[in-house]
């Protein structure tokens, strides 16, 4: 299968190798690559970064050529760029004095440093030697968070030209929920941002399928998806989108390293997953009726 990159490394599209359906994977936290530029400007240690990333989510991906997905990938890590944030989410407090006039109304994970730009961890602190200047964040958005978005456009453009539809599935983990909090004990998280993301269809053969894995599933609780469905959803254009959040205790061991025992039946149900969801458009069936 073909991969093409850019900048180098930092962003992938790859595409199946048989024939494409309308499904496009985004896996934007999963990025393992710390350039020398990044670890010079940290303060905090390579170990405390990796903290920020969907640890080897991208894993779980690993069949959806088979299945006939294009999957855009960021290998660089989340700590250079979030590419589920848009570029206006930065709390003023965490940037440069300069550049705090562009940074308005930030919410409550922009104020915990969890902006466009990663800032500090709660138990960690800070986590760049000093505050994110005008340069630090060109180069951060211009080498990995535009390139992704813009791959991640134009796959689903082409998607939607050759099918008259495309389906996103924004592929994240997450660690297990709080007691306490809104979704506690669901194992999978499917979010559509309430509906503004996807008509129900996919929504719904999304948490069908889900629910096999015979885990607790919930729908926009705690998570209803974030910048990456919101920006490019567009049900009224023919492109549905929906973020699915996977716990990692399902596929990840104590040290956060891969399990294979567990992680092999997930790359299978992600697989069949995919094959679903690309059969389940209502859309040729809805035309003729339509039209009488």
């Amino acid at each position: 299968m073909p991969r093409l990159f850019s900048p180098p490394e930092a962003v992938s599209v790859t595409r199946p190798g048989g024939s494409p359906t309308p499904v496009v994977v985004s896996v934007a936290h999963a990025g393992r690559i710390y350039p020398p530029e990044l670890l010079a400007a940290a303060r905090a240690t390579r170990a405390e970064l990796e903290r920020l990333e969907d640890g080897w989510s991208d894993l779980i991906a690993a069949r959806a050529g088979e299945a006939g997905a294009t999957v855009v990938q960021a290998h660089w890590a989340r700590a250079v760029a979030d590419c589920n944030r848009g570029e206006g989410q930065m709390a003023p407090g965490e940037v440069a004095p300069a550049l705090r006039p562009q940074f308005a109304a930030p919410g409550r994970k922009e104020r915990a440093g969890l902006g466009v730009v990663p800032t500090r961890l709660a138990d960690v602190g800070p986590l760049w030697k000093k505050p994110i200047d005008r340069a630090a964040l060109a180069w951060r958005l211009d080498s990995l968070h535009r390139p992704f978005h813009d791959a991640l456009a134009d796959a689903l453009e082409m998607a939607r030209r050759r099918h008259g539809h495309a389906i996103l599935i924004d592929l994240h983990s997450m660690p297990s929920i709080p007691a306490g909090q809104a979704g506690h004990g669901a194992r999978i998280v499917v979010g559509d941002r309430f509906g503004d993301t996807a008509d129900p269809w996919l929504v719904d053969t999304v948490v069908k399928a889900a629910e096999r894995l015979k885990v607790p599933v919930s729908r926009n609780q705690p998570y209803a998806g974030g910048h990456i469905v919101r920006s490019h959803g567009r049900p009224d254009r023919g492109v549905h989108a929906v973020q699915i959040e996977v716990d990692r205790n399902l596929y990840l061991r104590r040290d956060r390293s891969p399990d294979p025992e567990r992680l092999g039946p997930l790359k299978d149900w992600f697989h069949a997953l995919l094959g679903e969801v690309a059969d389940a458009w209502p859309g040729a069936a809805a035309l003729p009726q339509a039209a009488e």
